[in-house]
């Protein structure tokens, strides 16, 4: 956690008042957690709680009440049964929890926290492992910066709950899915190299979903606050000469076509992502 310090902005992350946690039953747990990546900003020793306790159903409303408020206004809140049968039972849910003494009177009334809770729920990421050797499934990612009033969000704290549940169950491969014109999509490119598995996706309930896959490089992961381009991108990619625009659905079915013709592999390039506008369009590039 030392070498956030560099960071201005993070001060926030003391591993004291906020730290991480982890939501997972015990046959869950990961063994030796934070192993597989030189990443010294975690510790692993966060907060545990089992979600097979009757004693921290309080937790897991908190985590619920935080999901749904954050996806309500797209109408993709998670149902409860799918939290448990779908995140739950096969994989975990991390993130960054506030000594509840310490909690603001917006986030106890956003989280609904009981008067005896210990710890609140900042932020969650839910993991699932897949049948692929090392590969995960991100099924949600938010945290409370969106909800609670202008000035009291912490700065970079989605893009972290991620890495460290990444860094945490030592993820090599990481997929997911987004909408394109999501601002997550800022945030899910700076993991690794951004490949992308589906443009327009008619089987999920919103079409305009992207499903993409992430090599875990956490080399990569301090531009994310630097802002600095990543040089390796370049080396490694050339422009596959077209463009996808994200509020076209020609334009997406199109370059899904590409993909089925097994054209690509295909990748975007996070720092442009990063500097230009949701709906604008994108560079796609292919391996050199």
């Amino acid at each position: 956690m030392k070498a956030l310090t560099e960071f201005e902005k993070l001060s926030w992350f003391d591993g004291e008042t906020i730290k991480p946690y982890v939501f997972v039953r015990e046959e869950n747990r990961i063994k030796g957690p934070g192993t597989s990546f030189d990443v010294p900003w975690f510790e692993a020793n966060p907060v545990y709680k089992n979600p097979l306790l009757t004693s921290n159903v309080d937790f897991a409303n908190q985590i619920l009440n935080m999901e749904a408020k954050a996806f309500s206004a797209s109408q993709m809140e998670m149902p409860r049964w799918v939290f448990y049968d779908c995140a739950i039972m096969p994989g975990f849910v991390a993130g960054f929890a506030i000594k509840a003494d310490k909690a603001s009177p917006e986030l106890r009334a956003m989280t609904q926290a009981k008067t005896e809770a210990e710890w609140i729920p900042l932020s969650l990421f839910i993991i699932i492992p897949t049948m692929g050797e090392g590969e995960w499934v991100a099924h949600n990612l938010c945290s409370s910066n969106s909800l609670v009033p202008k000035g009291q969000g912490l700065y970079g704290l989605g893009f972290l709950t991620k890495a460290f549940g990444l860094w945490y169950a030592n993820i090599e491969t990481c997929c997911g899915m987004t909408q394109w014109k999501s601002p997550a999509v800022k945030l899910h490119t700076h993991y690794g190299d951004f490949e992308v598995l589906t443009a327009y996706t008619p089987v999920h309930s919103y079409a305009k979903t992207l499903t993409y896959r992430v090599r875990t490089n956490s080399a990569e992961w301090g531009r994310f606050f630097t802002k600095e381009p990543s040089p390796a991108f370049s080396e490694r990619y050339q422009l596959a000469g077209f463009q996808v625009d994200p509020t076209d659905e020609s334009s997406l079915k199109a370059f899904q076509a590409k993909i089925e013709q097994k054209q690509g592999p295909f990748y975007l390039d996070s720092n442009q992502i990063r500097n230009q506008d949701l709906d604008a369009p994108l560079d796609v590039f292919i391996p050199k």
